[in-house]
């Protein structure tokens, strides 16, 4: 089994918000061996000199969508999978230059295209470790339909309107076959819509999604699997009936009041802000083909986000890292941990991208650290992120090597 040494770094050891100073780090396989303070001593290594950079755990983004590559969503909803899948393969290579080694896709991504990368140990398929949903469920009307209005709405057959990010279902019995059905075909978690949102046309924002009895039986058909729902959600209410029921972890939340946090952090549901798309979207929304609809939509919520995590964070709720960029806009990635340091501190944003994600991910001591027995997820970057979370901005520009799982991905260390 390969071993890889790496010497002369400084570890991130994000769980005591400190840098471990000229330390070495052993790698055997895709894993993490040993980490010390003192010379380690092997016959067989490959040695990587860090040139004392900072050696931190890659970072998890568990609200992204790859196969997005439009931002006007109603154009992808009848694209075929291949097509979405290979638009994908610069969005999975771009994410994994920037740093973020897992991400968790929110609604369209297949167990087809994380096979694609988990196989892809030659280099053919190279991104992000992958947790994905499969399309996201919506009930009619919801933020998941992207039918036009019409007065001949194309029609639900047998109970189900598949579209390619998308699954639009209604009624207890036919949530809970959809739930079984996406499982089977490899879905890590399940996500719905449980408000209205800002990417589709006819849902107001404050719109509430799925019923009590609808998200109890999804709720339970995923438990019944031992993973977890993840919802779309804005408001107080929408996010209230959401964890109310077992959902897990909220998506966005922008609008969130301080009793609903309350009963968020006594419930421990977690928030995943991504307040970076809409920054995006009110920036470029209209010239990428967002519809008017939307753009209409896009600054209730864009107001709401910095207040949103002071609400949070004084309630105590976990926060994990998230994004979701569609279309032009991924290349912003990183700069939600600009956004996030507005109000939390580097050391909780960087737990937020590591720990928390990994957490949410159920993959706690097998992501998100530098420890023995971790996947070897490892970034060498220039700067201490302590201190200056601009090292982890732009394309990964700061970032001179990417290992993922024991394989180096990118390497622009000097020869």
């Amino acid at each position: 089994m390969s071993l890889t040494l790496f010497k002369n770094v400084h570890v991130l050891d994000v769980r005591a918000g400190r840098l471990l100073e000229d330390h070495q780090v052993l790698v055997e396989g895709d894993t993490i061996r040993e980490l010390s303070d003192r010379p380690i001593t092997t016959q067989s290594a490959h040695v990587i000199d860090g040139g004392g950079r900072t050696l931190m755990p890659g970072l998890i983004d568990c609200h992204v969508h790859v196969t997005f590559s439009a931002t006007n969503l109603a154009l992808l909803a009848q694209t075929p999978n291949t097509t979405l899948a290979l638009r994908a393969l610069p969005i999975l290579r771009g994410m994994l230059r920037r740093g973020f080694t897992t991400v968790r896709d929110a609604g369209g991504a297949d167990w087809a295209l994380k096979q694609a990368i988990e196989d892809g140990m030659d280099g053919t398929v190279v991104g992000p470790r992958l947790f994905v949903s499969g399309p996201a469920l919506s009930p009619t009307g919801g933020h998941g339909d992207f039918r036009p209005r019409s007065d001949r709405l194309q029609p639900i057959g047998c109970g189900c309107l598949r579209l390619a990010s998308t699954r639009v279902v209604d009624g207890v019995d036919e949530v809970r076959r959809t739930v079984r059905e996406l499982l089977q075909m490899g879905a890590d978690q399940i996500k719905i819509m449980s408000s209205g949102g800002v990417a589709s046309p006819t849902d107001p924002v404050n719109a509430l999604g799925y019923s009590l009895d609808e998200t109890r039986a999804i709720v339970d058909e995923a438990a019944a699997r031992h993973t977890i729902v993840l919802a779309h959600a804005y408001t107080p209410e929408a996010i209230r009936r959401a964890v109310e029921c077992g959902v897990r972890s909220i998506e966005h939340g922008n609008l969130i009041d301080a009793p609903t946090a309350a009963l968020m952090a006594e419930r421990g549901a977690v928030a995943v802000p991504t307040l970076i798309t809409y920054e995006a979207l009110a920036r470029d929304g209209v010239r990428l083909g967002l519809g008017a609809e939307s753009v209409a939509k896009v600054e209730q919520v864009r107001a709401a986000g910095l207040r949103s995590l002071e609400i949070f964070k004084i309630a105590g709720v976990k926060l994990a890292f998230g994004t979701d960029l569609l279309g032009g806009s991924h290349d912003l990635q990183s700069e939600e941990f600009l956004i996030r340091a507005q109000v939390q501190s580097n050391l909780d944003v960087l737990q937020s991208a590591t720990l928390i994600g990994a957490e949410l991910l159920g993959q706690s001591g097998r992501l998100g650290e530098i420890v023995p027995g971790a996947l070897a997820d490892l970034l060498l970057v220039d700067g201490n992120p302590l201190d200056d979370l601009t090292c982890l901005t732009g394309q990964g520009e700061r970032i001179a090597l990417v290992m993922q799982g024991g394989l180096v991905r990118f390497n622009e260390l000097p020869t």
